[in-house]
């Protein structure tokens, strides 16, 4: 018998998985511990609005009918709300599956897409499944440096991802920026302005309306998502906004019912409650200062962010994550793939979550300075 894995692809063959947060339950189960805490995913931690809870149970007896494939309703909602029309919208099982109808949509092995170093994963990811070839920029400041991104477009780039705010770093990318990058970029080549921390971002004064340039850049493709500060991460609704004619290509090869029935629904509510995302806006506000302000204190470097968690220099990003785990703390390593092996990502979390991840660094670095 052939060896099966010879006869996947070659992309697929060589590619590594990403690699998630680890869980509470799988953290409690290893080490034994309880009471775990969590700031590793960049999960809301107010939660789900409680409209969408009440809205999910109300509906709970519908789950054996399949979805609207088309998300009508949905769509509706998200065109109200950001006054562009119903079919510049598509619907995706978070918004990685936008990121990759894309890739798959628009380029094959003899293309390229170009994306920044520390940019978020899913980038190389995609690229690398469906064989294409890969144009990493060096960051400048740990974000992305327009002008070298603009220098390295080849005639064979097809697909440009541009994550604002960046995970895992929070940096973003100014509104003016942005706007002569896109003038400068031929419309034959695709730009993806992943934005699935907009909400927390978007009261930054430069932080650009990327929408109001739709009209004008055809080639401009705007992801958005529900799990952040909407609280629905566990449901997996994204969207994509875009010229009807990428929509229309989109749409062609999403699965049919790719955001599943409760998951359309949610998301529909969440839309109705802006108190609930107001409050979601501030206590990120609030709890970011908090956090900041003490690794401060502590003289620990970090990288100013407009999302919902801070990338912190502990010196030895695995070895620290590593001792937090063992006192009920997970965060996120950002070595590999990502670069940053000094650092960890921490997500913003209520307060007495900050509180115990600030207590549990400050005793593992004691620790570490103990054992020199």
């Amino acid at each position: 018998m052939n060896n099966i894995f010879e006869l996947a692809t070659p992309g697929i063959q060589s590619l590594q998985p990403y690699q998630p947060g680890k869980s509470i339950e799988e953290l409690e189960r290893e080490y034994g511990i309880k009471n775990a805490v969590k700031l590793a995913s960049n999960e809301n931690p107010l939660g789900p609005s409680p409209l969408v809870i009440e809205a999910i149970q109300t509906h709970l007896t519908e789950i054996a009918r399949y979805p609207d494939g088309n998300g009508f309703a949905l769509k509706k909602a998200l065109a109200q709300k950001y006054q562009v029309e119903m079919d510049m919208i598509t619907l995706g099982n978070g918004s990685n599956d936008i990121l990759e109808l894309i890739a798959r949509a628009f380029v094959t092995p003899a293309h390229s897409i170009l994306f920044s170093q520390h940019a978020f994963a899913v980038y190389p990811l995609v690229t690398q499944a469906i064989g294409a070839k890969t144009i990493k920029v060096p960051a400048l400041n740990w974000g992305h440096d327009l002008t070298a991104m603009q220098t390295a477009i080849r005639d064979d780039t097809r697909l440009i991802f541009i994550a604002n705010p960046n995970n895992p770093t929070g940096t973003w990318v100014k509104k003016p920026n942005l706007k002569t990058f896109l003038e400068a970029v031929p419309r034959q080549v695709i730009i993806v302005v992943d934005e699935a921390y907009f909400e927390y971002a978007s009261e930054n004064a430069d932080y650009p309306n990327s929408l109001e340039w739709l009209a004008n850049y055809p080639n401009l493709i705007i992801c958005r998502t529900f799990s952040k500060a909407y609280g629905l991460a566990g449901l997996r609704v994204g969207y994509s906004i875009s010229h009807p004619d990428i929509a229309n290509l989109l749409n062609r090869i999403r699965q049919p019912f790719n955001v599943n029935s409760l998951a359309l629904l949610a998301a529909e509510v969440a839309l109705t409650d802006s108190e609930y995302l107001k409050q979601s806006i501030a206590l990120n506000r609030a709890r970011m200062e908090q956090l900041t302000q003490t690794l401060r204190h502590q003289q620990l470097d970090f990288i100013p962010s407009l999302g919902n968690f801070v990338a912190v220099n502990v010196g030895d990003g695995t070895k620290i994550y590593e001792l937090l785990l063992r006192q009920g703390v997970i965060t996120r390593p950002v070595g590999g793939g990502y670069e940053m092996p000094q650092h960890l990502r921490v997500s913003i979390g209520t307060t007495q979550e900050n509180i115990k991840f600030i207590e549990a660094l400050e005793l593992v670095k004691k620790k570490q300075n103990n054992d020199v």
